[in-house]
């Protein structure tokens, strides 16, 4: 019985653990630009955790500077704030929530 117990308890921590990080998951129609790195059209699962937004699509894991801020208003559906081909923010449908993302330099180069 002791034991029993013991394992629902650790599956519920596991479980909290595993979804503390703020995950949406976001279509990318063609590559772009998030601050210096360039990310291959797909559909992407983006993480938010303090100062970072990490995309995973597949094996490939990005991480670039981010952070999650409240908008004015509820988005009706998931869109992204683009110019050209360079990403902004994207704005999280069915939440008030959006990712910003910290310009660290011009697309293509590195950060200085």
């Amino acid at each position: 019985m002791k034991l029993t117990k013991m394992l629902i308890c650790a599956s519920t921590l596991a479980l909290g653990i595993a979804s503390a990080a703020s995950g949406y998951k976001v279509n990318l129609p063609n590559k772009m630009w998030v601050g210096t790195t360039e990310l291959k059209a797909g559909d992407y699962r983006v993480e938010v955790t303090g100062n970072k937004a990490v995309f995973k699509m597949g094996k490939q894991t990005v991480e670039v500077p981010a952070t999650l801020q409240t908008g004015t208003a509820k988005y009706a559906e998931t869109e992204l704030d683009a110019s050209q081909d360079k990403l902004k923010e994207i704005h999280v449908g069915g939440t008030t929530s959006k990712i910003v993302f910290t310009s660290t330099g011009a697309p293509g180069t590195a950060a200085q």
